[in-house]
């Protein structure tokens, strides 16, 4: 796990600033060919090492405290299961946090959208996976639930 999700507040600030800098680009970003390429490389390249992204393609790191869902051995999106240990170790990998504890706890930093965490998010859609989380969010597929998903 990075130090620098111990610093949530400067994630927060990189994550608006990137998300102003390539708002008015939107139009040019569309899911698919080369553009889509580069953004899926530079995601690997700087969100792998950072939060170990899973490049599930629906990032919601501004809504977890910088934290990756993903990680979570059970892949659990909307908080931690039942099993978290006394101590806020996880019970599939009682050596490490929750990640859902970690999360909570960083999110508490983030002055801007710490309060994000307590919304609850839609299912993952696997067909996003491996494919760019910032093109997807600014074409709309990434706040999205997979096709024939009822609340």
């Amino acid at each position: 796990m990075s130090l620098l999700q111990n610093a949530p507040h400067l994630l927060e600030r990189a994550y608006a600033s990137t998300q102003a800098v390539l708002r008015p680009l939107r139009r040019w970003l569309r899911p698919g060919g080369g553009v889509e390429r580069v953004f899926v490389w530079g995601e690997r390249l700087s969100k792998g090492p950072v939060f170990d992204c899973r490049m599930c393609g629906q990032c919601v790191l501004h809504s977890t405290g910088m934290t990756c869902p993903m990680t979570c051995p059970k892949n659990m999106r909307n908080g931690p299961c039942g099993g978290v240990r006394p101590d806020g170790r996880c019970e599939i990998l009682p050596d490490q946090p929750c990640i859902w504890v970690l999360a909570w706890r960083r999110a508490e930093n983030m002055p801007r959208f710490g309060a994000e965490i307590g919304r609850v998010l839609p299912p993952l859609d696997r067909r996003l996976q491996d494919t760019s989380a910032w093109i997807n969010d600014l074409d709309g597929r990434g706040a999205q639930a997979p096709a024939g998903w009822d609340q």
